[in-house]
């Protein structure tokens, strides 16, 4: 079986397929996405093809190092998150052609179901206090929500506040019987998210996610030695390299991202690196369902997967149901999505659905570009 064919489809800044063709007519699909930069991946993605065609699409890893370092130059979001969709998209047309999961090609099942959280909402505060409502009466038993920004360097007593109210607000909406995480999304100081936990941990956070910026992940010992809070990190980390750090420095929870951390084959070995160091993973995943099914099929296959985020909409008439044929293997219910027991990924896709998405033109912005009061650039 020879690789004749790698087709991309650029759907929106957030939401890129490819697809591998062989000579046999068996095919598989990958998410090769950088959100907001989804042509410069496209382009990537195109180049590896050169190195694909005419190869052979079962040896997996053979082809993972032609295409992670053969190149000379290697590591980073673009390269990463190009090789990652190809990564999947082999792995996809592995277990179709085997019939198998490809969590079974990994080893097998270490549990049946997997839990799963959502977004809490809340463009001005901490949290939508009616969808936190609304997601802990579907069934939802983790939540997170993020502090609304722009943040100061260190933040006004009023600012830090309110954040902190805000948050026991939503802490007795849910009760105890439901984790409450926060993304920090990398928009603190060092010194203000060590304020920020200290007010916090008396509300007892299931994890407070990228309190720094990935360019400061030398410094989060100093964050988690300030506290009780559980650390999780890593979705701008994109290779076991970069993870070692932070594994070493004692964070609860590393967060790779199979879209960007160069596919299934790192991110397993990120995975099981992680082991070593007690630490559990939960998958960032802000993007599609072919995504959000690499994501399950690492966490179905290793024994130290914490949670799952889930962003996906597979409500009637949203993209991402459009280009399923079958939508109800990701449906969540009491928290959970259940094994998924088809080959592959999992899930299959509507081809002539996605090809009717194919963007014309230019793409309108993934993500919005924040300033602050002074004009100076802020984190988003």
């Amino acid at each position: 079986m020879k690789i004749v064919d790698v087709e991309t489809f650029v759907l929106n800044n957030r939401r890129m397929l490819v697809k591998v063709s062989t000579d046999e007519g068996v095919a598989g699909w990958g998410e090769p996405i950088l959100e907001n930069w989804a042509l410069t991946c496209e382009q990537a993605v195109l180049r590896m093809r050169e190195l694909l065609v005419g190869q052979d699409p079962l040896q997996i890893t053979r082809l993972w190092q032609i295409l992670a370092r053969g190149g000379f130059y290697r590591g980073g979001p673009i390269f990463g998150s190009a090789v990652a969709g190809l990564d999947q998209a082999l792995w996809d047309l592995k277990g179709r052609w085997l019939g198998v999961p490809i969590h079974d090609l990994l080893g097998g099942t270490v549990r049946d179901r997997m839990r799963v959280y959502a977004h809490g909402g809340g463009e001005f505060r901490a949290g939508d206090p009616e969808r936190v409502r609304a997601l802990v009466v579907d069934g939802y038993t983790l939540i997170k929500i993020a502090p609304p920004g722009p943040r100061g360097f260190i933040d006004t007593p009023a600012a830090l506040g309110a954040f902190v109210d805000q948050f026991a607000e939503l802490r007795d909406i849910v009760g105890p019987e439901v984790d409450l995480a926060i993304d920090a999304h990398g928009r603190l100081s060092i010194s203000g998210v060590i304020r920020l936990l200290a007010e916090l941990e008396p509300l007892r956070p299931a994890f407070v996610e990228e309190p720094l910026r990935p360019e400061h992940s030398a410094r989060i010992a100093d964050v988690v030695r300030s506290t009780s809070v559980p650390i999780a990190t890593g979705e701008r980390l994109f290779d076991r390299y970069e993870f070692r750090t932070v594994l070493e420095s004692g964070i609860a929870i590393a967060q790779p991202d199979p879209s960007h951390a160069f596919g299934i084959t790192e991110c397993f070995r990120i995975a099981t690196q992680a082991e070593i160091y007690d630490v559990q993973i939960a998958p960032h995943c802000p993007l599609g369902p072919v995504s959000l099914a690499t994501c399950l099929q690492l966490d179905f296959a290793v024994p130290n997967a914490y949670v799952q985020e889930m962003t996906v909409d597979l409500s009637e008439g949203s993209i991402d149901r459009d280009i399923l044929l079958n939508p109800e293997v990701l449906d969540v219910v009491d928290g959970h999505i259940a094994r998924l027991t088809g080959p592959g990924l999992g899930v299959d896709i509507d081809e002539d659905a996605v090809r009717s998405r194919v963007a014309a033109g230019a793409l309108d912005p993934g993500s919005p570009m924040w300033f602050a009061a002074d004009g100076s650039f802020a984190e988003w």
